[in-house]
Parts: structure tokens; C-alpha cells; sequence
């Protein structure tokens, strides 16, 4: 389904001249927050791994039966519960190990940079968060144990499959920084996009808009009612990129996102860069932000959303799960793609950002490396993702585990969009291929800056570039490209 054709106003101007108009700020620099960098050196620290254990039916990956299990969960969107019930049934399969040692923590780089400098990490991370450890620096420094094993094991459901034969379509490539080895597994299935309340749009008689010319009459119209258009994580305003990246992908084509992946020179100033960069512009020149954004957390900006303060809010699908101490029963949260700049644009309406999250890693001096995998080959049954589906209301990467399930508003919305989107999915890499760069860099000292109205679109892409030209020069980090 295509964008609606550009409007022009009554000066001739279309919606690509008229986003041009915004009046220059002056650039206030600020220091940026200091975000994880995983050094990942090794240090001392005891290496000895235990003794494999013997390869059967039951056990296809050689598990030590009595060997413990140390494992580190990310407490965020999704909880912890889904990993301790996929534990139990680890327990169950080794009656004769101890009970697997489980911790969990927001804090996962100020946690395990010790242990990984000690050379005695946990045996299976949950590396995500706003502490999420460098993956592409991991990777590059050999710290992570190659997961090609578990993806060639039997599946639980079907010993005649194999695991990465379950897999949902772009999980396993996700995974692989470099060629064939796999040293992520990204468990849950994300779709990012724009969240929203239908019951709030019904209030405004209003439907979710497909151009920026009706998401910004929208937005003026809830301004009139005292509702904010938008607000988004201004403490982490890398979740901008939820929405803006699939909006510069659907304006010029995903190879303008794989360019910019790819730290190519100028990648930044391509004309759909500047045009989406505009546009988000123009909502905090129009006043559309709700204000005090720029100092709100992701909880913070996501109960002011579900309070009603704002219409749209950049996120992923671990939102409705972490949102819902908040959220109102008359809610119906929904997720929809970016909408439109206008005709010309690329991709169709219902462009898309969907990819694996909340990446899992086996470190490679892990004790009981075979027992890590083994509990991911568990999660990845279809009894562990339905649990998981159930509790947190978010896919898993298993391909099903929701039939016969009763899916929120929220699900649904997400299911029903990546059907939309069909084959406009887009999966920009920079997230997990340079995590400081992503964050610390585009994100806080470049998005949050311009969304603040402390940089213009122009000043901004001209930093965004810098950082990202001074990326590929360095030669200390691990490069990666589109193969």
C-alpha cells in the first residue's frame, strides 16, 4: 500500500520544501553519558572448564549431568520468570547438577566487566539493556563461544529438525558478525515502530497516520485538547531510532540504512537522512514534543504516554510488558509503522523494523559452556515460548508457540504489522555492530541534542557523520559490513 500523494500548500511548497523552513539553532555541546564499552580483556581468574559430558539422544550437546549452570538475566521489559521456569526444566533434564545459579540485574556491563576481566563469566548472559555489553567488541575480541552447535542440535519439539530450522526468517543472520559462526542468539522477536493508545486516537476521531502531513495535523489537533503529540526516552534517545531509522529506510530505500551500517563515507547525508531528520525537527518546532521529554527516562516517558499525556512514543514490543503497571485497562496499546513523507517515497507504507532482541551469549571461557547452550536449546522449544508469550506478551524467536494463545491488542498489532509489512522489513545493524556508536554517539550527543532543539538537523548530521567517519578509522574496532 503506497504513501498518498505529496500536498503542497498555497505557496507552492510540498511537504519536502516545507521542511526545509525550520529556523536555525545555535549548537550547545554538553558532555554525553558515559555508556558500556566492553574492553573485554582477559585477566586471571580460573579457565578450567568442566569435563564434557556423553553425547546421547537425550543430551545432544554433551551436557556434564552434575555439573552446575551459573546464569545472569537482564531484568527489564521482560522480567526474569520466563529464564527461571526454562531452569526448572533444565533441572528436571539433569536431576544430578545443582540448582542452576540464577541472578539477575539491570546493570549487566558494571556486573560482568569484572568477571570477564577475571576470566570466570557466567555460563549463559542475557546482554541487553541500557548496560548491554559491546557485542560487536566481544565478537572481535573472541570472547564469545561460537553457538554453531546449538543451532545444529536437535530441536526439543522435532529431534528431526534442527534448532536453527525453528528459527524466525533473519534470526540466525543476526547473530553472525562475520561469516558463517553464530555468536549471538537473539531470543525474543522485536518489532519496533510507533506505539499508540487506539482508544486515544478514537477520542480524537482520528485514525493512525500514513504521511506526515497527517501526522502532523494529528498532532496539532491533540495540542488543541492539551495532549501532547509525542514523547520518547529524552535520557535514552537512542529508542528514536525505533521509528526514525524504518522512516529514512522507507523514504530512500533500505540500502540508505545499509550504508550508513556499513560506516560508509557520507552515508549520513543522504537525502533521505535529511529529510526524516527534518521532519522530526519539525515536531519539536512545532511544539509537539510533550515537554520535559528531553529529561525522562523510558519509564518515565512511557507512564506519561499511558497516562494520556502523549499520542506516539518510539519503542519496542517489550513495551506492553514493561509498561503495564501504568497502562489502563481500556487502553488497546497498538504498534504501526512510521508513517510517510510523501509519494516518492522508496517503500510502501507499512515499512518496518523487525529483528531478534534480547541477545543471549555464551562467554568463551564459560565453565559449562554446553550447559548454556543447552538451556537456550530449552527456551527455544515450543513450551518455553508459548510461556513466554504468555507472561511478557512478546514473540520469541522460536518460528510459532502462539497458536490457540488469546493475543493482547498489543500482540496482535504486532503480528498483524509484520504481515503488512510482508517483505519490508528492515533490520538496521549499528545497535549490536557498534553499540557506542549507536547509543552514546548518534543517539545521546546527536538525536538527543537535535530533538532537545539544542542542534539543528544540519548540525546534527554533521556530527553523526564525524562520529561514525571517526568509527571506521579506528583501528581498534572490529568492522563489520551487508554481506
Amino acid at each position: 500500500m503506497g504513501s498518498t500523494s505529496a500536498r503542497t500548500d498555497g505557496d507552492g511548497f510540498g511537504r519536502r520544501d516545507l521542511i526545509k523552513r525550520s529556523a536555525a539553532l545555535g549548537l550547545i555541546t554538553v558532555p554525553t553519558m558515559s555508556l558500556l564499552s566492553a574492553c573485554a580483556s582477559g585477566g586471571g581468574g580460573s579457565t578450567d572448564k568442566v569435563e564434557k559430558g556423553k553425547i546421547t539422544k537425550d543430551n545432544p550437546l554433551g551436557v556434564n549431568e552434575t555439573a552446575p549452570l551459573d546464569v545472569v538475566i537482564f531484568d527489564g521489559g521482560f522480567g526474569q520468570q520466563y529464564a527461571i521456569d526454562a531452569e526448572k526444566k533444565y533441572n528436571a533434564a539433569f536431576p544430578k547438577a545443582p540448582k542452576v545459579k540464577h541472578s539477575a540485574t539491570q546493570k549487566i556491563q558494571s556486573t560482568l566487566q569484572p568477571r570477564f576481566n577475571g576470566g570466570t563469566p557466567p555460563d549463559l548472559i542475557d546482554n541487553s539493556g541500557a548496560e548491554q555489553m559491546d557485542m560487536g567488541v566481544l565478537v572481535g575480541k573472541k570472547q564469545l563461544l561460537d553457538l554453531t552447535p546449538l543451532m545444529d542440535a536437535p530441536a526439543v519439539d522435532d529431534p528431526d529438525k534442527k534448532v536453527r530450522d525453528t528459527l524466525r526468517p533473519g534470526v540466525l543472520e543476526m547473530g553472525q558478525f562475520d561469516g558463517d559462526p553464530v555468536w549471538v542468539m537473539y531470543y525474543a522477536y522485536t518489532v519496533y515502530g510507533v506505539w499508540y493508545s487506539q482508544t486515544a486516537l478514537d477520542k480524537l476521531d482520528a485514525e493512525y497516520p500514513q504521511t506526515w502531513d497527517a501526522m502532523l495535523a494529528l498532532c496539532e489537533k491533540a495540542k488543541k485538547r492539551g495532549i501532547a503529540g509525542w514523547t520518547y526516552p529524552g535520557k535514552f534517545p537512542y529508542y528514536l531510532p525505533f521509528s526514525l531509522y524504518p522512516f529514512i529506510a522507507k523514504i530512500g530505500g533500505r540500502e540508505v540504512l545499509d550504508r550508513i551500517d556499513n560506516l560508509e563515507p557520507n552515508a549520513w547525508k543522504d537525502p533521505a537522512v535529511k529529510a526524516a531528520f527534518e521532519a522530526y525537527y519539525e515536531l519539536y518546532k512545532k511544539g509537539y514534543i510533550l515537554q520535559g521529554t528531553p529529561g525522562m527516562t523510558h519509564i518515565q516517558s512511557q507512564t506519561a504516554w499511558t497516562k494520556g499525556k502523549a499520542l506516539f512514543i518510539p519503542n519496542g514490543s517489550w513495551v506492553e510488558n514493561e509498561a503495564a503497571p501504568t497502562t489502563p485497562e481500556d487502553f488497546r496499546m497498538k504498534v504501526a509503522a512510521p508513517s510517510g513523507l510523501d509519494a516518492s517515497d522508496k517503500m510502501p507504507f507499512g515499512t518496518i523494523w523487525a529483528s531478534g532482541g534480547e541477545p543471549f551469549i555464551v562467554p568463551a571461557k564459560a565453565k559449562n559452556p554446553e550447559g548454556g547452550m543447552e538451556l537456550l536449546r530449552i527456551m527455544l522449544s515450543e513450551d518455553s515460548s508459548r510461556n513466554f508469550t504468555k507472561q511478557v506478551k512478546s514473540l520469541t524467536a522460536f518460528n510459532g508457540g502462539t497458536d490457540g494463545l488469546q493475543l493482547s491488542t498489543a500482540l496482535q498489532s504486532a503480528v498483524d504489522a509484520l504481515a503488512k509489512a510482508g517483505q519490508n522489513v528492515v533490520n538496521p545493524r549499528l545497535q549490536d555492530w557498534y553499540v557506542k556508536l549507536q547509543k552514546e554517539q548518534i543517539g545521546v550527543a546527536g538525536l538527543g541534542e537535535m530533538m532537545a532543539g539544542r542542534a539543528t538537523p544540519a548540525e546534527t548530521i554533521k556530527k553523526i557523520q564525524a562520529f561514525a567517519d571517526a568509527a571506521a578509522k579506528d583501528p581498534s574496532i572490529k568492522h563489520y559490513k551487508h554481506q
